[in-house]
């Protein structure tokens, strides 16, 4: 575990159009509700998109993202959320060309959901051992050969690490991963803080 009481770590959150909603939300409450109980001393939350417009989550809510990929801080947590959204999205040169850039200095690089296919397009996934929602396996083996996929119980898996590189399993699963990143960068006395501010029960604490 690494602890951090003086540092400000910069978390990025992808969003486009199509994302699924709570594969964003979940870890965004976690990381902010973290950062609020610590006086935002830890933490500094924000999401980005390829564009500075309003982005049409999944089932039509509407987020305005904080900043674009240009001129976002540079990050120390990467969120990369799933949805049918992510199928375009991960064809877009300047969302993986941002992440490439970005996820060799980064202190955790996490997907929640089918938010997996950014970063098997990245080329992030390759050699390692990771998961995502349980209808997309066929898709994700044939976008990512070389990955090996976990393709247990999503009550069991809710997500695979490989140090730096976090995969999370389905939509919710998000939520126990961003807890975990807080345990692991921050300590487990603030994440399982957070998880009861939040009134989330988990086991993975």
């Amino acid at each position: 575990m690494q602890t951090r009481d003086s540092e400000r770590l910069a978390v990025a959150i992808l969003l486009f159009d199509d994302v699924e909603v709570l594969d964003f939300a979940g870890p965004f409450e976690v990381f902010s509700v973290t950062a609020e109980l610590n006086g935002y001393k830890h933490l500094h939350v924000f999401t980005l998109a390829e564009e500075q417009r309003t982005i049409i989550t999944r089932n039509g809510l509407s987020v305005i993202p904080t900043h674009t990929l240009v001129d976002a801080p540079k990050p120390d947590i990467i969120v990369i959320p799933g949805g049918i959204g992510s199928k375009v999205a991960m064809m877009r040169p300047a969302v993986i060309e941002w992440l490439q850039a970005h996820a060799p200095n980064a202190e955790v690089v996490m997907s929640v959901c089918t938010g997996a296919r950014i970063l098997a397009k990245a080329g992030l996934l390759d050699g390692l051992t990771a998961t995502t929602h349980h209808e997309a396996f066929a898709d994700m083996r044939e976008l990512a050969p070389n990955t090996t996929w976990v393709e247990g119980d999503w009550q069991d898996t809710r997500f695979v690490e490989n140090g730096r590189i976090i995969t999370a399993g389905g939509i919710s699963a998000g939520i126990d991963t961003a807890l975990h990143v807080v345990a692991k960068l921050l300590g487990r006395d603030k994440a399982r803080a957070t998880a009861e501010y939040m009134e989330y029960e988990t086991t993975l604490l």
